[in-house]
């Protein structure tokens, strides 16, 4: 017998993943119309055309897809003053978010099969050749509508700590993990946590982990500080990706 998140658990209900999740992302679309309707008029009364907001994301292997959702901010407009998240976002698109509403279309890029339901979330694609080798293991799976990193603290966490929880949700998913993360979204979303980190609007940049600093050599610890250099260090595993820029949302 099989313990969660075992290598043998983790490979068989992949292909079963998909048909489950295309399944319910339909039922959900069609459920789900009416709402969406109503939300769409509302952002292009309180935002104007478009109404859905595009851009390239990251997915699984790193491969680039187009993530669809609702707008939530104004263009940017230097003249008026909008250039940071805080200016453009309206507090239509802060009720948004707040309630995950903008990821209503979201659920046809589960239905295109760029998704899950549960995964970790689509970044930035300039984000790529900043993982480390141990972070960029969270493109082995598809990103989802909602994650682990989701329900233990949303943008409230740091990056580290969200790329962390995403890599262990690579290594211990399955069926009951997937349920539980649902549930727990559920409850995140009603509560209205972790919308933001603090003293941002949505959440800063992701510039990378920063390497730790070496130990001061000691008298028997190797070449001094005029050595010969050694070779350059190895590339990150996306760093020969050409990687479109994105922008703010």
């Amino acid at each position: 017998m099989n313990t969660p998140g075992s290598l043998a658990e983790r490979s068989r209900p992949e292909p079963l993943k998909r048909v489950i999740e295309f399944v319910v992302a339909a039922v959900l679309l069609v459920l789900a119309a009416p709402l969406i309707l109503v939300v769409a008029v509302l952002v292009a009364v309180g935002l104007g055309r478009p109404v859905l907001f595009r851009q390239p994301r990251a997915g699984r292997h790193g491969l680039v897809f187009e993530l669809v959702k609702f707008r939530t901010m104004l263009p940017t407009d230097p003249q008026r003053g909008r250039v940071r998240d805080e200016d453009r976002l309206t507090p239509l698109g802060r009720f948004l978010r707040s309630t995950s509403l903008d990821e209503l279309p979201t659920l046809y890029n589960v239905l295109r099969g760029d998704m899950s339901l549960v995964g970790p979330r689509p970044l930035l694609t300039e984000y790529l050749p900043r993982y480390s080798p141990t972070q960029a293991r969270r493109h082995e799976v598809r990103p989802g509508v909602t994650g682990l990193a989701q329900v233990r603290g949303r943008n409230g966490l740091g990056w580290e700590e969200k790329l962390d929880l995403d890599v262990w949700y690579v290594d211990h998913r399955c069926l009951r993990l997937d349920l539980s993360i649902l549930a727990a979204t559920v409850r995140t979303v009603l509560g209205r946590e972790g919308i933001s980190a603090a003293g941002s609007a949505t959440a800063p940049e992701f510039l990378g982990t920063p390497s730790p600093v070496p130990a001061r050599p000691g008298p028997d610890a190797g070449p001094g500080p005029f050595a010969a250099p050694g070779p350059d260090p190895a590339p990150g595993p996306f760093a020969d990706l050409a990687v479109p820029a994105g922008g703010g949302r």
